[in-house]
């Protein structure tokens, strides 16, 4: 099986996936020039993945699969007892979905991509960050300051991991997060876990070395 992934991207979600559910013997990670939709052996990603985003995901049965929400469920599934997913069927897991939906659409789509999208505006960057993420910050807010210490409750699952990514670009940008102690607690909490930092070193120092 192998999973296609660019440093520092939304892929860095589903790295830390691998590395919480125990998955290193059966994923093997490929790294993806984005500039340049490149491997790192020079051949054309585009081969692989037609639309050329990370994460990709192909199965040992040659199957591509697409969009990080999906990977990050597929790669949960593999490992149940790690508890990154709730059981399908079940409405933790439709919970979980629903935060998925969240972070990709109203997170990562509608606040950050415009702030790395050479093709955006500044006034729509702007306005991104002055009226996009205040609402939807606070509603992570109320949430986490209601329950936690992870999204679902007590479980670290893939939907954290795809937080942490957000929360990073945050910190890229230098946004100030005062506001929210909450987001900024669960956050530190992210932080400690040994998956996240091990994913987190190892991409920087790819991202560096790019």
């Amino acid at each position: 099986m192998d999973l296609y992934i660019s440093p520092m991207a939304c892929s860095l979600s589903a790295r830390i996936t691998v590395y919480e559910a125990g998955l290193e013997g059966r994923v093997a990670l490929h790294n993806v020039r984005l500039p340049d939709q490149r491997l790192e052996d020079g051949s054309a990603f585009a081969a692989i993945a037609p639309q050329g985003r990370v994460p990709a995901l192909v199965t040992g049965e040659g199957a591509l699969l697409t969009e990080n929400a999906a990977i990050l469920q597929y790669l949960a599934d593999l490992a149940p007892k790690s508890g990154l997913a709730p059981p399908a069927g079940s409405f933790a897991r439709s919970a979980l979905h629903q935060w998925l939906s969240f972070i990709g659409s109203e997170l990562h789509k509608l606040v950050f991509a415009p702030q790395f999208s050479a093709e955006a505006p500044a006034e729509a960057r702007r306005f991104a960050l002055d009226k996009g993420l205040p609402p939807r910050f606070g509603h992570l807010e109320a949430v986490l300051s209601q329950g936690g210490p992870w999204l679902l409750g007590g479980a670290f699952t893939v939907a954290d991991a795809y937080l942490l990514t957000m929360l990073n670009w945050a910190v890229h940008l230098n946004l100030d997060t005062a506001s929210w102690p909450a987001i900024e607690a669960w956050y530190g909490r992210a932080l400690e876990r040994p998956a996240v930092q091990r994913a987190m070193a190892e991409e920087m120092a790819l991202y560096k070395a790019a």
